[in-house]
């Protein structure tokens, strides 16, 4: 059975519940080491690859994740859609601790990163992907009909701000984010969107509120185990929607 479809667990989301019939497939990639062993599993009759982003311990910081090597992995073992959960800082005043968004732009504030398959001695090819939409439209109309299927509320659209992390951002930071236009901050939406871009694969992003940005909502300090509660309790919920995108109207 082939394996189309894929999620890149953000933090909070190390094993895909409801996986069944599991194999684990480990793959060496010009690029280096993914995060971990790549899981192989059935959901409603298909086959479906998660790869942990941070590693199943949480053991690897968001500018020391190789993107490269975690898309690359996936596309080998024959997948053309992936869906990256990523928890996320809220900004704009609608996306709260627990809402999710399905983003539809991202601005990038990265740096060090190794951004592309061209970064390399060997690439064959430079390629100039066109990066105007950075998520699959079709892929996006999917997660948010399957999240209505499903019955869990998301917000449809926002432009995700990629800092580097792995501390959070200043007031003033994530001022000037506002007034570049993003909706919400995290630490590990770019560069992974473009790779698959570069690869030929449909990507689109689960965002997952788990604090209001600094400054932001009701101005508390960030609490880590508050930021955990809010990502268990969002995290609950994708799964169902997973469920209703491999598997609609079932």
């Amino acid at each position: 059975m082939s394996i189309d479809f894929a999620v890149i667990g953000g933090t909070g989301l190390y094993h895909f519940p409801g996986l069944e019939d599991i194999e684990r497939h480990h793959v060496d990639t010009p690029y280096g080491k993914p995060s971990g062993d790549t899981v192989v599993g059935t959901i409603a009759g298909k086959r479906v690859a998660f790869l942990a982003r941070h590693g199943e311990g949480h053991s690897i910081a968001p500018h020391r994740i190789n993107y490269r090597a975690n898309v690359w992995t996936l596309h080998r073992l024959g997948v053309h859609r992936i869906v990256g959960i990523n928890a996320v800082g809220g900004i704009r005043e609608d996306m709260g601790p627990r809402v999710i968004v399905v983003p539809d732009q991202i601005i990038d504030y990265t740096s060090g990163r190794f951004t592309s398959y061209c970064d390399t001695d060997t690439a064959i090819e430079v390629k100039h992907i066109d990066f105007s939409e950075p998520y699959s439209a079709a892929l996006r109309a999917a997660l948010i009909a399957a999240a209505k299927e499903a019955g869990v509320a998301v917000v449809d659209g926002g432009c995700y701000g990629a800092t580097q992390g792995p501390r959070l951002e200043t007031r003033a930071e994530i001022a000037r984010m506002r007034r570049d236009g993003c909706d919400l901050v995290g630490m590990t939406g770019m560069p992974e969107a473009a790779l698959a871009r570069e690869l030929g694969c449909e990507y689109a992003c689960l965002a997952l509120v788990a604090n209001w940005a600094a400054g932001c909502g009701d101005e508390a300090e960030i609490s880590l185990p508050e930021i955990f509660a809010n990502l268990e309790a969002a995290t609950a919920s994708v799964p169902k929607i997973v469920g209703a995108l491999l598997d609609p109207g079932g």
